[in-house]
């Protein structure tokens, strides 16, 4: 290859490297541009390329070209010309080679130097001075792709959102310890997709994996040079490229086909898969951050500027916001949605710091165009749309306020349902929204209580463990002085901070564990388990693990809690089973015709029903919930109509037991318990008690009963 190498015109569309069989057209989007280079390398190793090829097409704002006989697996990048005037917002330096925003597959990652920035390093005038250091030898080349894969017939599990377990899980960290997988794979999306992984993931009853980013990501400088990394991956550089850390078979496209592997092998175990991603910012930092890839293609016309054009907005935290304002942001990340989809098969996605998505010029509009062009799109409005319902701008907390069509995940239940089992005063009318599917929040704008996705742990923040044996974060291992991450994490450590031998303690941590399981699994709406809660890990009161690519992050297969474990597995099963607990419509609190209950009610220990006044205690801990059977509301496939068994569901938070009184007979003759969480098991139902009957009640347990209706 050299610099007479044979150059077509090419086509503007599609954008990024597409190979049609006979050859690669390239499309780069840079409207601020006055010229751009494409650049082809024979190996990942190149300090030079071996062909520069000036692009002299340009269709409106995108430059293209096409270029006969090269072949998937070609390494490329682009040199963009342009003005460089931070003050002006235009950065570009023709000495950086930068990554295409639609390259298909990145051939590595970066390799820190003071060359991949655009100023010199230590200069006075900082950002404003210019560098002429080329940046080749440190950053990874883009791959040409070959996108056929044989998908076998592959098809979409299309689990409806009511009946869904979704697991929070990350590529590397959960299998990278398993003794059973191939130590060749694990940590890769190869292990990812081993028979003992799909089988444990079955075994659980999982329906979806949500996977933290894999979308190619950079490990900041100021983390590397600490001997840490991005473990997390929240800072994207690659929105069509899985990132290549994670590969077992090679980089130079091998990730690609080993991810859709990923995807039909889970899709053959019925289970889907949900990218956790990051449209809201890029691994470019601010102002003073290195020069990747939109930076120096066309920065003005991809970042969210402040007045002085040389500064960045930040709603996000790192330093930078992608303007989803503009026609040619917005599809980008369309186009990315789309290909995840279309491409790698993949069922949905939760959008991190969406709020950010949604603001147009400064203010959260929910209605943007961000939000008005899915609803339109008739292949991304169709997958599972999650809302991270917030960014760290003003105005930025944003639950129950995303369109219908999306769920969110419910920040609100997961304070209450904390604040609920460690005894805070709070009011027993908010443990009742938030269990039932949150209506306060997603009933007034015709959601149903899918739109809830309700957790009680995330990867941001302590594990279960943690947060029944940690009053306190301990971060000292991420070298911020413990610092970082959150300080209110409405935790309670039951007696003793961290580890300890007192068996009372113990005890009364794994009842909490098994209380916070119950509550979760059987509330209304959707619930997100992150990996390794159901079997007891910890990250030793670590609660931001974002920097920790070690065995502190990974599950850990061989000091598993296997009586939570299975604990978890019942419950997740007996949810499965009861569409009680896994209704699509709201309950509505009136007589259902022919019957004269009410589909739900609510009791006091007394066994009488609670009044208006009962639910503003804030010193109340205890009370116990009808389910009725025949009050679901809904219909099977056939139009059948669903009914369920009875359920009386007893919370006791009090520090001490409880006897309740069971209600009158009308509601039940005969209640046989099926769980209890003194017990480290799901109940056979050994234990019947009648109508009007009282039974204890431990302290801080819950408690559930089933009356078995004629279906």
């Amino acid at each position: 290859m050299n610099n007479h190498t044979v150059v077509y015109p090419g086509s503007p569309y599609p954008l990024g490297a597409t190979w049609d069989g006979k050859g690669v057209n390239f499309a780069l989007y840079a409207d601020n541009a006055t010229g751009v280079e494409l650049c082809l390398f024979n190996t990942t190793a190149d300090e030079v390329e071996a062909a520069k090829i000036k692009i002299r097409e340009r269709s409106h704002q995108v430059w293209h070209c096409y270029i006969p006989d090269l072949k998937p697996g070609q390494l490329y990048g682009f040199r963009v010309h342009g003005p460089y005037e931070p003050q002006n917002g235009h950065r570009f330096n023709a000495k950086k080679l930068l990554i295409d925003p639609y390259a298909k597959a990145i051939a590595g990652t970066i390799n820190w130097s003071d060359a991949l920035f655009s100023y010199k390093m230590g200069d006075p005038e900082e950002d404003l001075s210019f560098s002429d250091v080329d940046s080749v030898p440190f950053i990874p080349k883009c791959v040409v792709i070959d996108q056929s894969f044989d998908w076998e017939g592959d098809r979409a599990p299309r689990i409806a959102y009511n009946e869904s377990i979704i697991y929070e899980t990350h590529v590397k960290g959960f299998t990278k310890l398993h003794p059973e997988i191939p130590e060749e794979i694990r940590g890769t999306y190869a292990g990812m997709a081993h028979p003992v992984t799909i089988n444990y993931l079955k075994e659980l009853g999982i329906t979806a994996v949500e996977l933290m980013p894999v979308h190619h990501f950079v490990a900041d400088r100021h983390l590397v040079d600490r001997g840490l990394t991005n473990y997390w991956g929240y800072n994207t550089i690659g929105f069509f490229a899985p990132d290549a850390r994670y590969a077992a078979s090679g980089v130079l496209g091998e990730q690609v086909s080993e991810f859709k592997h990923l995807v039909k092998t889970l899709h053959k175990a019925g289970i889907e898969v949900i990218l956790d991603v990051v449209y809201n910012h890029t691994g470019e930092g601010n102002h003073m951050g290195p020069t990747l890839s939109f930076r120096g293609i066309d920065n003005a016309s991809y970042y969210r500027l402040t007045e002085d054009k040389r500064y960045y907005m930040d709603y996000t935290g790192t330093g930078n916001t992608l303007n989803a304002y503009l026609p040619n942001v917005l599809r980008l990340m369309m186009d990315s949605l789309r290909y995840w989809i279309q491409d790698m098969h993949v069922d949905g996605f939760r959008f991190d710091l969406a709020s950010t998505l949604a603001r147009e010029l400064h203010e959260v509009n929910t209605l943007s165009a961000f939000f008005d062009i899915i609803y339109q799109d008739p292949v991304i409005s169709q997958v599972k749309l999650i809302a991270e319902p917030w960014d760290i701008g003003e105005g930025g907390y944003q639950v129950g306020k995303f369109p219908p069509g999306w769920a969110e995940w419910n920040g609100k239940y997961r304070d209450c349902i904390r604040d609920y089992w460690r005894g805070a005063d709070s009011m027993l009318g908010e443990f009742a929204e938030r269990f039932t599917g949150s209506s306060d929040l997603y009933k007034n704008d015709y959601r149903s209580p899918t739109a809830s996705i309700n957790f009680v742990t995330a990867h941001d923040g302590f594990t279960l463990h943690d947060l029944v044996s940690y009053n306190d974060k301990h971060n000292e291992a991420n070298l911020d002085d413990n610092r970082d991450g959150e300080d209110h994490n409405r935790s309670w450590n039951c007696g003793a901070e961290g580890p300890t031998d007192d068996e009372v303690v113990l005890a009364l941590r794994r009842r909490q564990q098994r209380n916070f399981f119950a509550t979760l699994l059987l509330s209304q709406g959707v619930p997100m388990i992150v990996a390794g809660d159901e079997q007891g890990r910890t990250q030793q009161g670590n609660n931001n693990c974002y920097c920790q690519d070690n065995e502190m992050s990974w599950v850990h297969w061989e000091h598993v809690d296997q009586d939570l474990m299975q604990f978890t597995r019942q419950l997740i099963a007996l949810r499965k089973a009861h569409p009680a607990f896994c209704r699509r419509r709201w309950f509505q609190g009136q007589p259902i015709k022919g019957i004269g209950l009410e589909d739900i009610a609510w009791f006091l220990p007394d066994g009488s029903e609670m009044s208006d006044e009962h639910w503003s205690h804030d010193f109340a801990k205890s009370m116990a919930v009808f389910f009725n059977g025949k009050g679901l509301h809904a219909s099977g496939p056939q139009g059948e109509q669903i009914v369920d068994d009875n359920f009386y569901i007893i919370f006791n938070a009090h520090y001490e037991p409880l006897e309740f009184c069971l209600p009158a007979q009308k509601y039940g003759h005969t209640w046989t318990k099926i769980i209890d969480t003194c017990d480290m098991q799901v109940q056979t139902g050994s234990e019947e008690y009648k109508a009007e009957q009282k039974i204890n009640v431990d302290a801080r347990s819950v408690v559930v009963l089933s009356h078995k209706l004629m279906h």
